[in-house]
């Protein structure tokens, strides 16, 4: 058999989809490789969206904000002197983009109006902060990504 350049394309370019196959194969059915949903349940969220929204916009407003640092200790939140410590209500969400097990929340718990995120809670690698807290009434939502 003659082997022309019509038929070496036709054979160089189904030689080329199956090895794309081979590996797209592979990484979904080795549970190595997890592929899994930023959130549960996307469309509630969505729903909810304009909601949080709105809370992100008061926090903006706010002329003086939480401010999120990373010390030698851990993650450090201090909100702002004028802000009554007792009557923060609300929770701190960490989000870990490359591993789902690694997310956690746990409510706001305010000493002296600074609240310690310890190190040891935390794997090295990027993290996404969300502060969610309710002060006087008022919903407010703050995000930021942080690298420990």
């Amino acid at each position: 058999m003659k082997l022309n350049w019509g038929k070496s394309i036709v054979v160089a370019f189904a030689l080329f989809m199956g090895f794309i196959l081979y590996f797209v194969f592979k990484v979904q059915s080795n549970p190595k490789y997890d592929n899994e949903l930023v959130v549960e349940e996307y469309y509630k969220h969505d729903a909810n969206y304009n909601d949080e929204l709105a809370k992100i916009q008061n926090a903006a407003d706010l002329k003086e904000k939480p401010q999120i640092t990373i010390s030698n200790q851990g993650v450090v939140i201090t909100y702002p002197k004028s802000f009554s410590a007792n009557e923060i209500k609300g929770k701190v969400s960490l989000y870990r983009p490359s591993a789902k097990k690694l997310d956690f929340e746990f409510p706001i718990q305010l000493s002296n109006s600074i609240m310690l995120i310890p190190k040891a809670d935390f794997a090295g690698g990027n993290w996404d902060l969300t502060l969610s807290w309710n002060y006087k009434g008022k919903d407010y939502i703050s995000k930021q990504k942080l690298y420990i």
